[in-house]
């Protein structure tokens, strides 16, 4: 407000008076505040309004990336757990761009819910740092904030990076094909340097013509399985990076009539994982318990709670079905 004030000219009360609807200067007057805030993307903080008079709503925010996949169900079923506990109102929305994460984002919190947890779709949250001033608690889920000091709640993508790796080396794979969506999203970016370091450790070069990133959909994931086993040294073996990579292997594979004769470990689980021929294996950890250990790190917040910022990493484990543990022929 005292930039507006300084650009037109008036004192901050003044300013503070006509963005707040409360009168006090000419019409005049009132259009050049409202028309510099306006150009300099003042927003009025509503939050930091019923903060100020020591209200609470007992409704928090939830902002997923998506909302369609098994993940986020089990996910929403922890944050769920623990706000009927506690009689809170869970307001859930969904973005897929950065602008529609920031304006969804910001919606929630100038409607003043006490908390946000959030699965972030774009790679640059700083546009939150006056709501954190403002005093709203903030949670991330799965992905790790950027340019904002927030408590997280992430899965140990590297860890299971490096099992599934090494899980298929023990059964003689060597040639370990990777299919994995957007490189620089932090759960395949970890997950990826766990299987590098896997590798590292088996004292095996990693080919980078078996790696297959930044793939949208099961279709691209299928084209992208084709082109690995269609290599002059073929994949002997999949690790797949997300569900719809996983979907598009089993295409592939299904489409060749080779799903017996190569391996497969995919990451967190998907509907009918253990009816598939073979049944499908995995790593993954509790989702519900990073649904509700988030919920709990924010009602903490809520409650006064201003420690240093927090990163729970919850381990990942392997469950072995059969897609994994098939031998590799050479």
């Amino acid at each position: 407000m005292k930039a507006i004030a300084d650009r037109v000219g008036v004192s901050i009360k003044s300013v503070s008076r006509v963005l707040n609807g409360e009168g006090g200067a000419s019409p005049e007057t009132a259009n050049r505040i409202l028309a510099t805030a306006e150009e300099m993307g003042f927003r009025r903080n509503e939050l930091a309004r019923g903060l100020r008079q020591g209200s609470r709503t007992n409704t928090i925010g939830l902002v997923l990336k998506e909302s369609s996949t098994r993940f986020f169900v089990e996910l929403i079923r922890g944050i769920e757990d623990v706000a009927e506990r506690h009689e809170l109102l869970v307001v859930t929305a969904t973005s897929r761009s950065s602008d529609q994460e920031k304006a969804t984002l910001l919606a929630l919190s100038s409607r003043r819910v006490d908390g946000l947890l959030i699965v972030p779709a774009s790679f640059d949250q700083a546009y939150l740092r006056p709501e954190q001033a403002a005093g709203l608690p903030l949670v991330f889920i799965d992905r790790p904030p950027a340019g904002i000091a927030v408590d997280a709640v992430l899965s140990d993508c590297f860890g299971g990076g490096y099992a599934a790796a090494a899980h298929l080396m023990e059964n003689g794979h060597r040639r370990i094909g990777v299919i994995g969506g957007f490189a620089s999203a932090y759960t395949v970016s970890e997950r990826l340097r766990g299987y590098r370091a896997a590798f590292e450790t088996h004292g095996i070069r990693v080919d980078r013509n078996l790696i297959r990133l930044d793939t949208e959909g099961a279709s691209e994931a299928e084209a992208a399985a084709d082109e690995l086993l269609d290599l002059a040294d073929p994949a002997t073996a999949f690790f797949t990076l997300g569900n719809h990579c996983t979907v598009g292997a089993i295409r592939s594979l299904r489409a060749r009539g080779i799903s017996n004769d190569r391996a497969l470990v995919g990451v967190e689980n998907m509907e009918l994982a253990d009816m598939l021929e073979p049944p499908l294996t995995v790593v993954t950890h509790d989702i519900s318990d990073m649904g509700r250990i988030a919920t709990e790190r924010l009602l903490a917040r809520i409650n006064g709670d201003d420690s240093t910022p927090q990163v729970v990493i919850l381990p990942t484990r392997i469950i072995p079905r059969g897609s994994g543990e098939i031998p590799s022929a050479r």
